[in-house]
């Protein structure tokens, strides 16, 4: 009795305890955060007013501007907050030094300054371009009302830069200290599940259980997952020793993940053209190799997700790989045997596969090594590169000196007592939003957000302060109209109007040591903030917007401009470069995409063209860079010739796609292919053996490396015939004659 009693309760229990634990990880987090930042700005506040500053709101206005709900983001734009902070300050000092009695070169000079580092925090990422855009708002923020006061520039821009410095030291310590989340464990877990999903990416794919809507979302979503790693990296190395200590491995595993999920998808890729082409022998020859594949991501029949099981993954993908090749030589040459096989195809293939099982044990290795605090892997050099449009950064830049020159002239003619605050708040959120997809609507959002903070900070300045005694009841006043906006800036949709809100209220009813009840002034400076924040929106709208159709041609034509730089730059790190790089335009491409599908799945095609080729050009170029000193292999022979006319070609028609540079293309890919095939059936001509016994004939590896260059431009053939290829809009009728499997069979 009691048994049955005492046994109902305990479900109910636990769906409570479930409950709490959901709520802890969503919307507790919120209520944690919301705590943290108005303890932050009040504390801030607090020691502000006890120092005697003159405007203590500055520190609590810095306090909005820097915190986030982890300590790295708060440690990182901390930093760089600071370092622009001072940059700002001595270029302002300096600007006032030369044109303190020229108001109208000094507001040249200051609109020139900020469009210059409006153009530096567009062309930078990560918290790195928040030091750009503090570089130049602090210069307007301190110069422009010192500017008023020559005499006195110094000791305000001084003052300034303790307020901003005691914002940015509460937001720290209440970051760190209060319920602390850190980077470093959300960065755990993100390569934790990217590695997870990967491995069931791969696997579904070789098993043929995917299609090609779940293949371009998975890749959009590893798009992302590289640019959200190195962002989430870059600011965890502020955390702790132990992410500082992985920093090199973290950076090398982004720059591992990118290769193999390139190369991965190449030889997808080539394996759906096989099939559609008829090549059904090829095919059968390489399905038992690809079914051999899922096991190994397994240890004792489970999925591998810890960093610690992941050394028996790579050991199993190391000692496969090791009886890789000899293996492929006896199904090599089977087909050869049967005469009914483009072996071609097969070595294009294998070559793709041998690279993809490389990679993935240098990848699964790196995610090992995490395991441990040290290891030799952390010795990494190559980072994660961005690539910016140098024109769209140019034309942020502008369009703020644009902005602030207006504005200052406006307030030069007018004598606007607001006309301070009128330009400085310009600048501010020219740079702020210029780093937004849609800059027009966030600078919209923010000044519907301070036209709210200016009814609430009129209620609080003029209602409630007159009516309230002590630090404390400020506090009290203080926290529910700071909540409203802190909330806001929880939600996605409404990040924009919490920003304005919070920054706003503290600028307008943030009280200082010597309060001032001036209505008439609050309602200039209320009408300042809002229409600067007006006139940059329409800035934004008009000044060649960043979400027009000419910024993402342009940004297209940098995407394409990567398989340019793989048939042409410099080898010595150009890999990386690339990688990277494409990555990262592909991410500028799907923020100004937003909703609509179509860009989205024409921009995912381009990436797709420019990886696979571009890597194809690299690992062709490689080849012939490392090829030994033997006669057939000097630069002016002919099918080393043919070669460079092949990748001059291709990087033509990426450069600006046409249908004739498409023909020209194809052309000289399919006769570099016959030339260095010409050369490679020469070494096994009988008079060749005569010629190995005086030491001419290139040995086996150098005869498998002429293979290898005339599987890299097979593969590159495949890729510009592809239908699903953005190419094919160039093909006409030459692309549907090209599709016929092409290639001579040659000996292993």
């Amino acid at each position: 009795m009691q048994a049955s009693t005492s046994s109902p309760p305990q479900p109910g229990g636990q769906n409570l305890y479930a409950a709490l634990a959901d709520w802890a990880r969503t919307d507790g987090l919120v209520w944690i955060y919301l705590f943290k930042a108005i303890a932050a700005a009040l504390l801030a506040l607090g020691i502000a007013m006890k120092l005697d500053l003159p405007q203590p709101r500055t520190a609590m206005t810095t306090v909005f501007i820097v915190m986030q709900p982890q300590s790295g983001p708060v440690f990182a734009k901390s930093f760089y907050r600071l370092c622009g902070t001072l940059v700002g300050l001595v270029v302002m000092l300096a600007l006032i030094g030369l044109f303190a009695q020229q108001p109208e070169l000094f507001i040249v000079s200051t609109a020139l300054w900020v469009g210059l580092c409006t153009a530096g925090a567009a062309r930078n990422r990560n918290f790195r371009s928040y030091g750009f855009v503090l570089a130049g708002y602090t210069a307007a923020l301190i110069g422009i009302p010192a500017s008023q006061h020559p005499d006195g520039a110094f000791m305000s821009a001084m003052t300034r830069v303790g307020e901003i410095s005691i914002g940015i030291l509460c937001s720290g310590f209440v970051s760190a200290v209060v319920f602390p989340q850190f980077t470093g464990e959300m960065l755990r877990s993100n390569v934790r599940r990217r590695f997870s999903s990967f491995v069931d990416y791969v696997s579904a794919a070789l098993a043929g259980r995917i299609d090609r809507s779940h293949i371009e979302a998975s890749n959009a979503r590893f798009v992302a997952d590289v640019v959200g790693l190195e962002a989430n990296r870059s600011m965890a190395v502020f955390e702790s020793p132990d992410a500082r200590m992985r920093s090199g491995r973290l950076a090398r595993l982004n720059t591992e993940f990118m290769t193999v999920s390139t190369r991965f998808h190449a030889l997808h890729q080539l394996m759906n053209r096989l099939r559609a082409d008829g090549s059904s022998v090829t095919v059968d020859a390489l399905e038992p190799y690809f079914r051999e594949i899922a096991p190994l991501f397994a240890k004792a029949g489970e999925p591998v997700l810890t960093a610690a099981d992941a050394a028996h993954v790579s050991k199993q993908l190391e000692d496969y790989r090791s009886a890789l090749p000899r293996r492929v030589r006896a199904t090599r040459a089977e087909l050869e045997a049967q005469g009914d096989a483009h072996l071609l195809d097969f070595d294009t293939a294998t070559e793709l596969f041998y690279r993809f099982v490389h990679e993935m044990t240098e990848y699964t290795a790196t995610y090992a090594s995490l395991a441990v605090d040290t290891h030799s892997r952390e010795k990494w050099i190559a980072r994660y590169v961005p690539k910016t449009n140098p024109i769209a950064a140019g034309v942020a830049g502008l369009r703020a000196a644009i902005v602030m020159t207006l504005l200052g002239a406006f307030w030069i003619a007018t004598a606007w007592p607001s006309g301070t605050t009128l330009v400085l708040n310009a600048a501010a959120t020219c740079a702020l939003a210029s780093s937004a997809p849609q800059p027009s609507r966030m600078a919209t959002q923010m000044a519907l957000g301070t036209v709210l903070a200016s009814l609430v900070g009129m209620v609080l300045t003029f209602g409630v302060f007159p009516h309230i005694d002590g630090f404390a009841m400020l506090c009290v006043a203080l926290a529910p109209a700071l909540a409203f906006g802190v909330f806001l800036t929880t939600r996605p949709k409404y990040a924009g109007y919490g920003v304005g809100y919070c920054i706003f209220l503290c600028f307008l009813a943030g009280p200082d040591n010597v309060v001032q009840y001036n209505p008439s002034s609050y309602m200039n400076d209320a009408l300042a903030l809002i229409a600067s924040m007006a006139v940059s929106a329409l800035a934004f709208a008009v000044l060649l917007p960043p979400s027009t159709p000419w910024l993402r041609r342009r940004l297209l034509a940098d995407l394409r401009g990567a398989a340019v730089q793989a048939c042409r730059a410099r080898l010595k790190g150009l890999r990386n470069r690339f990688e990277s790089g494409a990555r990262d335009l592909m991410f500028q491409l799907s923020a100004i995409a937003g909703n609509d599908d179509t860009q989205r799945r024409d921009t995912l095609r381009w990436l797709f063209s420019t990886l696979e080729v571009g890597n194809a050009a690299l690992d062709l170029r490689h080849e012939l860079a490392t090829l030994p000193a033997h006669p057939p292999y000097p630069h002016a022979t002919a099918w080393r010739v043919a070669i460079d006319a092949t990748l001059k070609a291709v990087s033509a028609l990426f450069d600006r796609p046409s249908e004739a540079r498409y023909r020209d293309a194809l052309a000289a890919t399919v006769h570099a292919i016959d030339a260095s095939q010409t050369v490679l059936q020469g070494m096994w001509k009988p008079e060749a053996t005569s010629a190995a016994e005086r030491g001419d004939t290139p040995p086996r590896e150098a005869r498998h490396q002429l293979q290898r260059i005339q599987s890299h431009l097979h593969f590159i053939r495949t890729a510009l015939i592809d239908p699903q290829s953005p190419l094919a809009a160039y093909a006409g009728s030459e692309g549907a004659n090209q599709r016929q499997p092409h290639g001579a069979n040659h000996a292993s």
